[in-house]
């Protein structure tokens, strides 16, 4: 029998379900030091403008801020390093044939620990056009509108 997941959301990129189409998902590790998961576990990280490439076979995270851990000894840690993600050879694969297509990027999600280990939502997705995001915004209201009429009051 499984023990029960135990999932802490640290952060969500808000941001990117708004400007990309989200095609795929993963969700993989991130190599990080200790003063950084000090901080993550504070939630001092902003991702909203990170995103991965895939580079000699490996997935780096870039753009990700960390800030320093405040109680950490010595210098601590670069808050915008580069930070490698950990996936199957498999999935850097799979990635890397997605991302050569025209206009598909990599995108975090959301960073949150799965029991005492940070895990990364990285998604596949394509930019999305003003009138896309238009569209997308009608789609949204209109369908609040709806549930909004058919939802009875007591």
């Amino acid at each position: 029998m499984k023990k029960a997941e135990n999932i802490k959301v640290i952060a969500r990129n808000r941001r990117a379900r708004h400007d990309y189409e989200i095609r795929d998902t993963y969700e993989v590790g991130i190599e990080l030091v200790g003063s950084e998961v000090k901080s993550i576990r504070d939630g001092k990280i902003n991702i909203s403008d990170a995103y991965a490439v895939v580079e000699n076979g490996q997935v780096f995270l870039r753009n990700l801020h960390i800030s320093p851990y405040r109680m950490a000894a010595g210098e601590g840690h670069d808050p915008l390093r580069v930070r490698r993600l950990l996936l199957h050879k498999r999935e850097i694969r799979k990635l890397y044939i997605q991302t050569e297509q025209r206009g598909m990027t990599l995108v975090p999600l959301t960073v949150y620990f799965k029991g005492k280990v940070a895990k990364i939502e990285l998604a596949v997705a394509v930019g999305r056009k003003k009138y896309d995001k238009r569209q997308a915004i009608a789609k949204s209201e209109a369908d609040r509108r709806i549930k909004r009429a058919t939802r009875k009051d007591y």
